[in-house]
């Protein structure tokens, strides 16, 4: 039965069209003539199957649900993909299928997908709707067939996408891959993309994995693509190596392998992780920031003066140290509207413009007044008089070497865009020592490649941070006493102020620790 699928904007399709450049690259990589049996199982506006044309292909199957596109070709199906009867094998499948998560999927295409045997089979709800056009296109493949695809790079290496990266290497290997990071290829997709070739096919020992990284943030012009094509060019945004085939249950790293032995070495040297010895607690959740954001001008009674958090946002966080506070209101502990009114005229005279907009945030299951924050989450752990560590739940990494942990005293509250860490009792390394640690160039180098990053951009949520591993110190060894101590206090110099001099004595003390001195 065909899918009636949704009238909507192309991006709740998934639509992001292929630059004609681009699909011209990718045509040059596929090794089948021009009989082929050929398939482009999301054609949008064609520009695939204008190039095959005009490359001699002639038989050419295409499926599209946007009934508006590609007119000009009277072989396209405008079905889904996904649900289509197709008992036909293939020698060539390209193309750039959609990409939604699944929140964003329409209802119908969630339908569709719990009937389909292949998603039941290796996806769930965490899955992208990317998924089942690569696993599909598989299975549609003749054996020695051809899948080149431009997608999203995330699947390489979340847990969730492991069944799938799974079956790929049970049914063949991947040729080759091209790297995008930050370069700009869809308009308003901000996404690291990847162009791959996998071949269908059984073999004992497949051959090693062609990856080609290009971080240049420019357009990709047709030009820089015959540069990408031609192994001879050199360049600074350019970098070709070969990495051995992919495993079962194993994230995909397009990584040099020296880089990975370097940081299989730096876990080695380590004794146990992050979430052994710090607690880490999320940042608090107002709902409407520029609600609780006390303006400059406003004038406060005494009474008011003492219902004020003092908030570091992620903005505002650097390497070991932070470089403002904020004032916000707090009224939490306010129960009625006549209280408010009565005790904190300023404060509910500049809550009313909000009223509305503040009574439609998420309740999360309560009726929460409408100058409440909503969800206080670790804020008695917040209000305990130790220090503590920030950092932004979200970096952008692709362009440097470093993310920003910060040293924060006691008194200060991160907001949502932040998430903290504070050391154990039991714990013998300071927060100082911790602090420096994750500020560590072996630990960048970690998360770089083992941790949570989508476009670039890393994130730090509770089990990624959880996961960092943790070089302790040995107590009984004097000499890593000394460089505990001695890290120690540089870390906190650094979080008065920035100085290199002493961040580089920090980073070759740890160099000395995580070499086991």
């Amino acid at each position: 039965m065909k899918q009636k699928l949704p009238s909507s904007p192309k991006a709740k399709l998934g639509q992001y069209f292929t630059p004609q450049p681009v699909a011209d690259f990718m045509l040059r990589l596929a090794n089948v003539s021009t009989d082929a049996q050929v398939l482009e199982p999301s054609c949008g506006a064609g520009v695939f199957l204008e190039r095959l044309h005009q490359r001699g292909f002639h038989q050419i199957t295409a499926f599209e649900v946007d009934s508006h596109l590609a007119k000009e070709f009277d072989y396209v199906q405008y079905a889904s993909f996904v649900s289509a009867d197709i008992t036909q094998k293939f020698d060539l499948i390209i193309g750039n299928p959609p990409y939604i998560g699944w929140k964003k999927l329409p209802n119908v295409l969630k339908e569709e997908l719990s009937q389909n045997l292949l998603w039941q089979t290796y996806c769930n709800s965490l899955c992208d709707y990317l998924f089942i056009f690569i696993l599909k296109s598989v299975e549609l493949l003749k054996p020695g067939g051809e899948l080149i695809f431009i997608c999203p790079e995330y699947w390489l290496n979340t847990t969730h996408s492991q069944p799938l990266r799974n079956y790929l290497m049970e049914n063949g290997y991947f040729e080759c891959f091209y790297h995008f990071s930050e370069t700009p290829i869809f308009e308003q997709a901000n996404i690291s993309t990847i162009i791959f070739k996998y071949v269908k096919t059984k073999v004992i020992d497949p051959p090693s994995v062609v990856v080609i990284r290009y971080t240049a943030r420019q357009e990709l012009t047709s030009q820089a693509l015959e540069a990408l094509a031609n192994t001879e060019t050199k360049t600074l945004d350019l970098e070709r190596f070969k990495v051995p085939q992919f495993k079962h249950d194993e994230k995909w790293l397009l990584v040099k392998p020296t880089i990975l032995q370097g940081v299989k070495r730096f876990e080695e040297s380590c004794q146990t992780t992050i979430g052994e010895v710090c607690d880490i607690a999320h940042g608090l959740v107002s709902g409407l920031e520029k609600a609780f954001r006390l303006p400059e001008d406003l004038p406060l009674n005494d009474l008011e003066k003492k219902h004020l958090l003092s908030v570091v946002k992620g903005k505002n966080l650097m390497p070991f140290r932070f470089n403002e506070a904020s004032s916000y209101i707090f009224l939490n502990e306010v129960e009625t509207e006549a209280e408010l009114k009565k005790g904190f005229p300023h404060f509910y005279k500049h809550l009313q413009p909000f009223k509305a907009a503040l009574k439609k945030r998420y309740q999360y299951n309560r009726t929460i007044p409408y100058w409440h924050w909503v969800f206080l989450r670790s804020f008695q752990q917040f209000s305990q008089p130790q220090p503590r560590i920030f950092v932004p739940v979200k970096e952008r990494i692709t362009h440097k070497n470093y993310v920003r942990f910060a040293g924060i005293p006691a008194g200060l509250y991160p907001t949502q865009d932040v998430i903290a860490l504070f050391p154990r009792t039991n714990v013998r390394e300071s927060l100082w020592y911790i602090l420096a640690f994750l500020n560590s160039p072996e630990v960048f180098e970690w998360y770089k490649y083992h941790g949570i990053v989508k476009g670039g951009v890393v994130e730090f949520s509770e089990r990624p941070l959880a996961s960092i591993p943790f070089r302790t110190i040995d107590w009984e060894n004097p000499a890593e006493v000394a460089l505990h101590e001695q890290i120690t206090k540089a870390s906190y110099a650094l979080t008065q102020q920035t100085n290199t001099q002493i961040q580089e004595e920090v980073n070759q003390a740890f160099a000395q620790l995580l070499g086991n001195l």
